[in-house]
């Protein structure tokens, strides 16, 4: 692929890629690394001319995310959310908002690294089984088991985070009777 043309299909990969990045590696300054480096790697060795780029991008990130977590473990912790909007309703549903999407993250980030490299082909960046089975080289059955346990483990986890939120007056009716759902 010509130098130019790489480049820009590079620039509408970005976003795609640092979501990936992201899911992979649980914060944004090792996701940054991992772009960077995702890119570079791109640039320097270019991407074979039969090659959907897409696919190989995510294919170079995922195995540049693998050399890391060979070379040192990764740090998990979710403390900020990429390409977060700024905008709350009121101060209230900002709150309850931000506790979830720390409660998802929390849940994320205990997964295994396998059901959390699934889990953000499919559920984040929106790839069938069969191209996220290319990029993670396993056969599809591979990748619908890991997001069934991946989605098995978040809805338990998620589950008990929001008993934990009901005990406090989430989830009651005015009576105080506690709302079956």
């Amino acid at each position: 692929m010509a130098d130019a043309r790489l480049r820009a299909a590079l620039r509408t990969l970005l976003g795609d890629l640092r979501r990936f990045a992201y899911g992979l590696s649980g914060n944004g300054a090792d996701a940054d690394d991992l772009l960077q480096a995702t890119v570079v790697r791109l640039l320097e060795k270019g991407v074979p001319d039969d090659a959907d780029i897409r696919r190989w991008a995510l294919r170079v990130c995922r195995n540049l995310w693998i050399d890391m977590i060979r070379a040192k473990r990764p740090n998990v912790s979710w403390d900020e959310a990429p390409e977060a909007a700024d905008s709350a309703v009121d101060g209230e549903t900002a709150a309850m908002a931000r506790i979830e999407l720390n409660q998802v993250q929390a849940a994320i980030a205990q997964l295994p690294p396998d059901q959390r490299e699934v889990l953000s082909l499919v559920a984040v960046n929106g790839l069938s089984y069969r191209e996220a089975a290319e990029i993670a080289e396993v056969p599809i059955g591979t990748i619908m088991s890991r997001l069934a346990r991946a989605r098995g483990a978040l809805a338990e986890r998620l589950g008990q985070a929001g008993e934990q939120a009901g005990d406090k007056g989430q989830g009651k009716r005015p009576g105080g009777k506690r709302i079956e759902s």
